[in-house]
C-alpha cells in the first residue's frame, strides 16, 4: 500500500484526483501545511488554484517544503502544481519554489485562453512517468500558462500548439505534467501507475 499526501492549497476541488489515486490502491491524506513528520511515500501538488495564493499557503509553515520532501520524497506536481516547481511566474509576484530553473509565461495571444481540450504528447525522450505510454497519446490540458525552462533536459514531452508547449518534466524527484492525469483516461491512469511505482521505491 502507498500512503500518499495531497498539499490542498485551498482553492478548489481536489476529490477527482484523490479518488483516481484511491482507485488504484493508494490510501490518501489531504494536507493543509507541513508541520507533522512525512510519513508519505509522495507527495502531490494539484491543478487547482492561482500561483501567489498556492505559493504563500506553501510557505505558510514551520517547516519549509524542501526540508519536507528533501531528495529522497516524490512529488508530483500537475498544472499549476508544476509550474510551481519554477522560480517565478507572470501569473503573480511570488517566488516559486526554485525547483527548475525556468520561468512560467502566458500563452501566446494567437491562442485561445484558457486552452482547453485533448492535445496528443510528442515524447522527447524516456521518462519514469512515461513507461507504457504511447507516442501521440491524447491527454487533457485546462491551462492559461505554460513553463519556459532554462534547461530543456528536464522536458521528456511536449504538445504541439502551433509552438511546442513542454507537457511533462522530470528532474530527480519532481515530476510534473501540464494537463491533468486524473482527467486522462487510461493514458493518465498509466502515469499515476507509473508514480505510484515510483512512490514504492
Amino acid at each position: 500500500m502507498v500512503n500518499l499526501a495531497i498539499f490542498d492549497y485551498g482553492a478548489g476541488n481536489i476529490f477527482s484526483l484523490k479518488n483516481s489515486l484511491e482507485k488504484i490502491g493508494a490510501t490518501v491524506d489531504v494536507i493543509t501545511d507541513f508541520e507533522k513528520p512525512n510519513i508519505y511515500s509522495g507527495l502531490l501538488l494539484p491543478g487547482v488554484g492561482n500561483f501567489d495564493p498556492a505559493i504563500k499557503n506553501i510557505s505558510k509553515s514551520k517547516i519549509n517544503f524542501h526540508d519536507y520532501v528533501k531528495d529522497t520524497t516524490p512529488v508530483l506536481g500537475i498544472c499549476l502544481g508544476m509550474e510551481m516547481f519554477f522560480e517565478k511566474s507572470e501569473e503573480g509576484n511570488e517566488k516559486g519554489l526554485c525547483v527548475i530553473d525556468g520561468d512560467v509565461i502566458i500563452l501566446p495571444t494567437s491562442m485561445k485562453v484558457p486552452h482547453m481540450g485533448w492535445n496528443n504528447l510528442e515524447i522527447k525522450k524516456s521518462g519514469k512517468i512515461l513507461e507504457g505510454v504511447e507516442q501521440s497519446a491524447w491527454v487533457y490540458f485546462v491551462h492559461s500558462y505554460m513553463v519556459k525552462p532554462v534547461n530543456n533536459e528536464v522536458v521528456t514531452a511536449v504538445s504541439d500548439y502551433g509552438i511546442k508547449v513542454p507537457a511533462v518534466v522530470e528532474h530527480g524527484n519532481f515530476f510534473g505534467t501540464q494537463f491533468h492525469p486524473e482527467k486522462s483516461g487510461k493514458v493518465g491512469k498509466i502515469m499515476i501507475e507509473n508514480f505510484l511505482n515510483v512512490c514504492k521505491k
